[in-house]
């Protein structure tokens, strides 16, 4: 895992943008159509506006997957995943397939049917970010390392359900699901590539748990440093807790 620090957020979405739209070219190259698993949330969308811009990319030659989705949201809610996903990424970039989380379906069906479709063929590319409380996708701590399942249902702690008021896509904590969709651990970690957007101060402990201290499911976003190809892009405000010897360990101040 490497780290890349940027002055500030737009810059930091650009650059992972850059990254990531290379990574797209090189696996429609390579093996005829790219795979990929999106992220949504505030922090995203800038990284997916500047994605959703770059040119010479075929998306008629991307599949995509949905990383989480609340339970019993419907797809009209603010905050539906879903919705941001068809705002943010499939309409303004023609995405013809696509995979996403219905969370107003049966979750057990909706879990089998999306994991069977998953593992048809490897991920090239997984786009994540990092909740404050430390969480990969909707893998709360204590997180599941274990579990070789594709999807799981689980519940979400207080602290993640705080941040989704905290951002503004619900009004009050009684608003928020208790329960999700999530990708597992283990399904993210199966990707070629991981390209992990984390910007602003309110994210600067979770990404301090990220780099250092055990690697551990009370960190979930600490196994992101046994992945041998994942890129945590930072600006100066979620970087401001990392030591320099864990930036310099880590690699690539830009």
């Amino acid at each position: 895992m490497i780290a890349k620090v940027f002055e500030e957020k737009l810059t930091l979405g650009r650059a992972a943008a850059e990254q990531a739209a290379t990574a797209l070219r090189r696996a429609i190259q390579d093996r005829g159509r790219a795979r990929i698993i999106v992220a949504t949330g505030a922090s995203q969308l800038d990284f997916l506006d500047a994605l959703s811009k770059r040119e010479n990319l075929d998306w008629r030659r991307v599949e995509m997957f949905h990383l989480d989705e609340y339970l019993g949201l419907p797809i009209t809610h603010p905050a539906s995943f879903r919705k941001y996903l068809l705002d943010h990424l499939i309409s303004k970039t023609g995405i013809a397939q696509y995979h996403l989380l219905d969370g107003n379906g049966d979750p057990r069906e909706v879990i089998l049917r999306t994991g069977e479709s998953l593992n048809l063929a490897p991920i090239d590319i997984a786009f994540a970010g990092i909740g404050e409380n430390g969480h990969l996708a909707f893998n709360d701590p204590p997180a599941d390392f274990q579990t070789e399942e594709p999807y799981l249902i689980v519940n979400l702690d207080e602290a993640c359900r705080r941040q989704q008021v905290g951002e503004g896509w619900f009004t009050a904590l009684s608003e928020v699901p208790r329960q999700a969709i999530s990708m597992s651990i283990r399904q993210i970690m199966k990707a070629r590539e991981i390209i992990v957007v984390v910007p602003d101060a309110r994210k600067a402990q979770a990404a301090r748990l990220c780099f250092e201290g055990e690697i551990s499911p009370m960190a979930p976003a600490s196994i992101l440093r046994t992945h041998a190809n994942a890129t945590v892009y930072l600006d100066k405000a979620s970087s401001s807790l990392l030591s320099p010897a864990t930036l310099a360990a880590f690699a690539a101040v830009a």
